[in-house]
């Protein structure tokens, strides 16, 4: 039976300052080198609790999707640093390039996915992980795949999302590891509606929430995060040729052991942006409120919304988020 709804406003539409925030800080890390190396070398802060069998989550995209994390940079870091991994996907819930595992197939060789194992996850089924502490859910279902798996590392290419706001760590997987007919419709779709995406605002943002919980909640200290702040479009990966162009600057890599931290340095680095670099994606974030996924996160004690935030370019110095893009470029498209 559907719990009630909660009143929507009830703050994913307001960015909270850091002085607002209380409760412990954790570590996350800070490089502007957005290359293969400037990844390789964040990771290396992060890697220690991941052994045995890993996989990485990222957003593989639509077919020629322009914005995801470069293939090259995964290529070297699974090379150099997670020989015998695997990647991680599950089937799309709307119909597209990844609406099923043939076409998921088709799309991961026609973006280049191709140096490494990538596991459809939902190819085989699905598994269910309890939800400890939700409003919504007592158990999410996901790709049976996950389960094969010991440690989990997250790697988000950070940017807008049409209905969560942004996409970070928490959609990431929230999203990414509900499998593509039972979970993601669990998030997206209140049962027996004809509106394959009637839930938003707040509701969508804790239903992803939660999905997030179980995946976290199930790989307990053998899991980490990485977010790229690169090529950020108001759209998410999954509109791949049809995102909106990109206008927001780059702004470099975070990483930490704290999926809240993780995405909540993202939110600060962006809001700390001039007002005319960071409007569209901010206004983004806010129509949608997004800002749920963090306010959540902290309320399912998920992590910590205070952090130092360690610039791992010059001696670990820690710095403001104001400090880390003080001298960012307009966004110029690769060629």
């Amino acid at each position: 039976m559907e719990k009630q709804r909660p009143i929507p406003g009830t703050g994913g539409d307001r960015y909270v300052p850091y002085a607002e925030r209380s409760g412990r800080e954790s570590a996350v890390y800070f490089t502007r080198d957005l290359s293969a190396e400037g990844l390789r070398k964040i990771f290396h802060r992060v890697s220690e609790n991941l052994t045995g069998r890993i996989a990485i989550k990222l957003h593989t995209g639509e077919p020629h999707g322009p914005n995801i994390i470069p293939r090259p940079w995964v290529k070297a870091l699974i090379e150099s640093d997670l020989p015998g991994a695997h990647i991680v996907e599950t089937n799309a819930y709307y119909e597209g390039g990844r609406h099923t595992t043939e076409l998921h197939r088709q799309t991961l060789q026609t973006n280049g996915w191709t140096f490494c194992p990538v596991d459809i996850m939902d190819e085989e089924g699905t598994a269910m992980l309890p939800v400890t502490g939700g409003k919504w859910f007592t158990e999410m279902s996901v790709g049976s795949h996950l389960l094969d798996y010991d440690s989990l590392f997250v790697l988000t290419h950070f940017k807008g999302h049409v209905q969560g706001g942004f996409g970070g760590s928490d959609k990431n997987i929230g999203i990414g590891c509900a499998d593509g007919r039972i979970g993601k419709a669990m998030i997206h779709t209140t049962p027996g509606s004809d509106d394959q995406w009637d839930i938003k605002t707040e509701e969508f943002m804790e239903r992803m929430t939660e999905s997030t919980k179980a995946v976290v909640d199930h790989f307990e200290s053998r899991i980490s995060f990485v977010n790229v702040l690169r090529n950020m479009s108001v759209s998410c990966d999954c509109e791949g040729t049809a995102a909106a162009p990109v206008v927001t600057p780059n702004i470099g890599i975070v990483a930490s052991l704290d999926i809240l931290a993780a995405d909540q340095a993202s939110i600060d680095l962006v809001y700390a942006l001039k007002e005319s670099d960071h409007h569209d994606l901010v206004e983004r974030i806010e129509t949608r409120h997004g800002l749920r996924q963090l306010s959540y996160m902290k309320e399912l004690r998920m992590g910590n919304d205070r952090y130092e935030l360690i610039d791992i370019d010059n001696k670990d110095e820690i710095i403001t988020p104001a400090e880390a893009v003080a001298h960012v470029v307009p966004f110029q498209a690769e060629e």
